[in-house]
């Protein structure tokens, strides 16, 4: 009672501006006056343990970040059961900040935005006398529109460190994303150890060079690849939760498994030999799904995947998948023949052994009380209920599956690609697609057009990618996430009727852009023409 009036009477009435927050939250109401967090006392009050690393570790930094001087203000963590599990509140005073949630994630995403109000050395600790403390007096009350904020990482095509890795995990944290989707298998390279198949990495991992540029008829003669122990897995899953993230492993299947068959010939139709493939292209081999063992051999690695993943979902990919190996392998023809698939008007009866595989697989990993994404083409015939449908096709996927009654993830490529150029001039552009996804087209994406009202419901949220073809070093990553994921971050997040392209873009060059730089990451700044 007592807190509550000191708050109404030092931060309450309505005036016109904005935060230096993204995303931007969904209810911000200023007040009169100002705090200075400089040495401000964080403390909790009835805050359970299991909550407070991220307060803790936040006192840290702004003490760090204060020259460890004292202040005789406060920022106090509270908790609120009546708030949802990523709601959180703050109510800021001009001598008390007080901040409210229910939840880890609430905690976390509270201190984030509290980050964002204060200088960028509060993010590493560094003190700078000429920092401007001040945080305008404010009441904020903020929860995420969408439950999934995702960003995806491709370790196929060109492999990142763990250390990479979680430099990635760090700036998804800090705009509030809460899904990682880890690409780890592909035609170019298996990057997860499975241990009852050695193979799949002192084969499968390594491939006999790469094409140069555009010139698929070249390799540069370098031999190439890497691997994820089950240790190292593991360290991640905890480092990401850390920062409030879970991640989303994903076996491509039954296309994109050359480095599998490679490693174990004879799960293709023909046999092989295989080799990896070396340029960026689409195999025509796939993983014969006429025989048993092909069928073993992926629930023994699905089997591993989620000892490691103790999260929901696993990703099944399910794109892209050629049947021509299957019109001519008898295993895959006695198959057809077994469970009585013909052709249709609209598709061949190989398009209908497909849907058999995905479902075949759910259902295993539904006895491992998981959940299965792939990519839109698995909504292409027949799907179990149950399944989640990844929108990349641009966004007819996700709207046949949310009036389908399926749950769909929305990653149309033309607005959340990164690996797509953000300058209209590719030839000023690091080498990579051609394609034009600015800044600008990111941020003014709306998930929920041309879906119908009652079908909202199935739309969960949003990802962006970064598919790495062309991307071969972590300060390219960085240039092509950044900042193009803080607006990404802000559809996944913001209402629609938060959202101020002009007030976002002056936020990202003013306060946004000096915090990246602070941590040391690479960004575009085509946003500042």
């Amino acid at each position: 009672m007592i807190i509550g009036m000191l708050l109404a009477l030092s931060a309450c009435s309505d005036t016109a501006g904005s935060l230096p927050v993204v995303p931007y939250p969904q209810d911000v109401a200023f007040g009169t006056g100002s705090f200075n967090a400089c040495g401000a006392k964080v403390r909790s009050e009835g805050l359970p343990a299991e909550l407070r690393a991220p307060a803790d570790s936040f006192a840290v930094l702004l003490k760090k970040a204060s020259g460890n001087r004292s202040g005789g203000s406060a920022i106090v963590f509270h908790n609120d059961t009546t708030l949802s599990c990523e709601e959180y509140s703050i109510k800021v005073g001009r001598r008390r900040i007080d901040v409210y949630s229910s939840s880890y994630n609430g905690v976390l995403y509270a201190v984030n935005t509290l980050k964002q109000l204060m200088p960028a050395g509060i993010y590493s600790g560094e003190y700078d006398p000429e920092a401007d403390w001040d945080i305008t007096c404010v009441s904020i009350k903020d929860k995420p529109r969408f439950g999934y904020r995702g960003a995806l990482l491709d370790c196929s095509r060109h492999f990142f460190s763990i250390e990479e890795i979680k430099r990635y995990l760090d700036v998804m944290s800090i705009y509030k994303l809460n899904r990682f989707h880890w690409h780890l298998t592909d035609d170019h390279g298996w990057r997860v150890e499975i241990k009852k198949y050695p193979l799949l990495t002192e084969v499968g991992s390594w491939r006999n060079g790469t094409m140069i540029g555009w010139d698929a008829d070249s390799n540069d003669g370098i031999r190439y690849g890497g691997f994820y122990t089950h240790e190292q897995l593991r360290d991640v899953v905890a480092y990401a939760a850390e920062r409030g993230i879970e991640i989303v492993p994903e076996i491509d299947l039954p296309a994109h498994m050359v480095s599998a068959l490679a490693a174990y010939p004879h799960l293709g139709c023909t046999g092989g030999p295989y080799d990896l493939m070396t340029v960026w292209d689409i195999a025509k081999d796939v993983l014969c799904v006429g025989k048993d063992s092909s069928f073993d051999f992926l629930e023994d690695v699905l089997s591993e995947i989620c000892e490691i993943f103790p999260y929901e979902y696993i990703h099944i990919g399910g794109d892209e998948c050629p049947k021509i190996r299957w019109e001519n392998c008898p295993h895959c023809q006695a198959r057809i023949k077994a469970l009585g698939l013909k052709d249709t008007d609209k598709w061949k009866a190989e398009h209908y052994l497909q849907n058999y595989v995905t479902a075949r697989v759910q259902k295993f990993l539904a006895g491992k009380g998981k959940k299965v994404i792939g990519w839109d083409e698995i909504l292409e015939g027949d799907l179990a209920p149950g399944a989640t449908i990844m929108s990349w096709r641009g966004v007819e996927g996700g709207k046949q599956a949310a009036q389908k009654g399926f749950d769909a993830i929305m990653t149309p490529c033309e607005y959340c690609y990164l690996n797509y150029c953000q300058s209209d001039k590719p030839e000023l552009e690091p080498l990579g697609f051609h394609e034009y996804v600015p800044v600008e087209k990111c941020y003014g994406y709306e998930p929920l057009e041309g879906i119908p009202e009652e079908a909202h419901k199935h739309i969960l949220g949003v990802q962006c990618n970064v598919w790495t073809e062309f991307i071969a070093t972590p300060a390219h990553v960085q240039y092509m996430l950044l900042p193009r994921m803080l607006a990404i971050s802000e559809v996944q997040w913001s209402s629609p009727e938060d959202k101020d392209y002009d007030r976002f873009r002056e936020d990202v060059i003013k306060h946004q852009f000096p915090v990246l730089k602070s941590l040391g990451y690479t960004y575009c700044k085509v946003i500042e023409d």
